[in-house]
C-alpha cells in the first residue's frame, strides 16, 4: 500500500517551478492555478526571490499549486493511495481524496494564506526547531516561555512557535541535548495567533462545495481517517489553530500497512520525517519531472487492488487504531444521519463513530472490546430515503 503527501510551507526554493515548465500539462495547470487564485504564481515560481515567496500568502497557494499540477500527471482515476498533507499541504491532500475540487482547495488556500498574514502583522511571531532533547523537558521549557509545540513531526523534533522575543530566550536557554533552530516562516503558526484567521477562513469555508473523500484521506490534527466532506472543511480551517500532529499521521499510516510514500513537489521534508520514523518504508521524494516515472512505477508496484463497484449498502469504520465501544444499537434499527454507533479509545484520544448519512444497522462487524485498525470496517448499514428523517 503507498501514501501520496503533500509538503507544507517550508518547502519552497527560488526557481522551483523552472523545471516542471518544460512539461506542457503542468505548465498549464500552473498558468490555471495563477487564473484561478489571482496571483501570478508562475513568474513567482520562477523568477521571485527568497523573500518573495517566503511570504505567506504566496508561498501557500504555491505549494499547493505545484503539488496538485504533479499529483494530476502521476495518478491515474483508478489509483487508491492513502493521501496526507502536512499544514497547508492538507488542502492538496483533500483534493486529491476528492473531498474538494482543485478550484475551491486553491481558492481557500488563497485566502487561508491571506489571512494568516494579516495574523502574523501584530505582533511579531514566529517559528523554531526544536532538535532532539527529552519530550517531556521539552514540552516543560516551552510552557515556561510561553510558547506552544505547533508541530509535532516525530519523536525529536517539535516545532515551537510564539513571540519572536520568547523563542529568542527559549534559544538562549534550550532543553538539555536539544538543538533551537529558528524557521523562515512568517509567523506563529497553528496556535492561537492564528485565531482571527481561522475564523475569517470558517466564514469562506462554510459553503465551499465538498464531497465524501473517495481517496482514504489522513487529518494532520491526529492522524485520524477523514470519512466525511463536512469533517474535511471543518478540519481545514480549525489547523489553521491547531498544531499539527504528523506524527500520529505516520503512526496511522503503519496501522494501514503502508510500504511505501511518494512525496510530491517540491519534495523531501516529509520524506526524511517518514525514513526516520517508518524503518523500512520504501520512500520517494519527487523533485523534478524526470522523477515522475520513478514514482508511477511506485504506484503500480505498491498498489493494493481495488474491489468491484461498491455495494448499496454503506460501512462505518475506524477512524484511529484502538479498542471498540460499541453502542447499544440492535441491529434492524433505523439511524437518523449522525447518530452515534460507538466511540475508538487510543491512548492518545477517544473519537466517535457515527451513521454519518443514517440508516438500517444491517449488522456489526466488530464485537465491544475489539481492537480495530484505522478503518476497519465496524458496522454495515443500508441507506434509506432521507425523507424518512424529515
Amino acid at each position: 500500500m503507498l501514501a501520496l503527501l503533500a509538503p507544507g510551507q517550508g518547502a519552497q526554493t527560488p526557481g522551483m517551478l523552472i523545471p516542471w515548465l518544460d512539461d506542457a500539462d503542468i505548465a498549464a495547470a500552473l498558468r490555471w492555478s495563477a487564473a484561478v487564485t489571482g496571483i501570478d504564481l508562475v513568474a513567482l515560481g520562477t523568477t521571485g526571490t527568497a523573500e518573495e515567496i517566503r511570504d505567506t500568502a504566496v508561498a501557500q497557494p504555491l505549494l499547493v499549486a505545484l503539488a496538485l499540477a504533479v499529483a494530476d500527471r502521476l495518478l491515474h482515476d483508478s489509483d487508491r493511495p492513502i493521501v496526507a498533507g502536512h499544514s497547508v499541504g492538507e488542502f492538496a491532500a483533500a483534493a486529491l481524496a476528492g473531498a474538494l475540487t482543485a478550484e475551491t482547495a486553491l481558492t481557500l488556500v488563497r485566502e487561508r494564506g491571506r489571512l494568516m498574514a494579516a495574523a502574523s502583522a501584530q505582533p511579531p511571531t514566529g517559528m523554531s526547531a526544536v532538535l532532539g532533547g527529552d519530550a517531556d523537558e521539552v514540552a516543560v521549557a516551552l510552557d515556561r516561555h510561553g510558547l506552544t509545540a505547533a508541530n509535532v513531526n516525530t519523536a525529536g523534533q517539535v516545532v515551537a512557535a510564539g513571540p519572536l522575543d520568547a523563542l529568542e530566550a527559549f534559544a538562549a536557554d534550550p532543553p538539555a541535548r536539544a538543538r533551537v533552530r529558528a524557521l523562515q516562516v512568517a509567523g506563529a503558526f497553528h496556535t492561537d495567533f492564528m485565531t482571527s484567521a481561522r475564523d475569517g477562513l470558517a466564514v469562506l469555508a462554510e459553503n465551499a462545495p465538498r464531497t465524501d473523500p473517495h481517496r482514504t484521506l489522513l487529518g494532520n490534527a491526529d492522524g485520524a481517517v477523514v470519512r466525511t466532506g463536512d469533517d474535511v472543511v471543518r478540519r481545514l480551517v480549525e489547523q489553521v489553530a491547531r498544531p499539527v500532529r504528523w506524527d500520529l499521521c505516520m503512526t496511522t499510516l503503519a496501522d494501514l500497512g503502508v510500504t511505501a510514500t511518494v512525496e510530491l513537489a517540491p519534495g523531501g521534508t516529509l520524506t526524511g520525517l517518514v525514513r526516520r520514523a517508518m524503518p523500512g518504508v520504501e520512500t520517494f521524494a519527487i523533485t523534478t519531472p524526470d522523477d515522475l516515472a520513478t514514482a508511477r512505477a511506485m504506484l503500480d508496484r505498491h498498489a493494493v487492488a481495488t474491489s468491484e463497484p461498491a455495494p448499496s449498502w454503506r460501512v462505518a469504520v475506524a477512524p484511529v487504531a484502538g479498542t471498540f465501544r460499541r453502542a447499544e444499537t440492535e441491529p434492524g434499527t433505523t439511524l437518523a444521519p449522525g447518530a452515534p454507533l460507538g466511540v475508538v479509545v487510543s491512548n492518545r484520544s477517544e473519537s466517535s463513530v457515527d451513521a454519518v448519512h443514517g440508516g438500517v444497522l444491517v449488522e456489526w462487524l466488530a464485537y465491544d472490546g475489539d481492537p480495530v485498525s484505522p478503518g476497519q470496517a465496524l458496522a454495515r448499514l443500508h441507506p434509506v430515503n432521507e425523507d424518512a428523517f424529515a
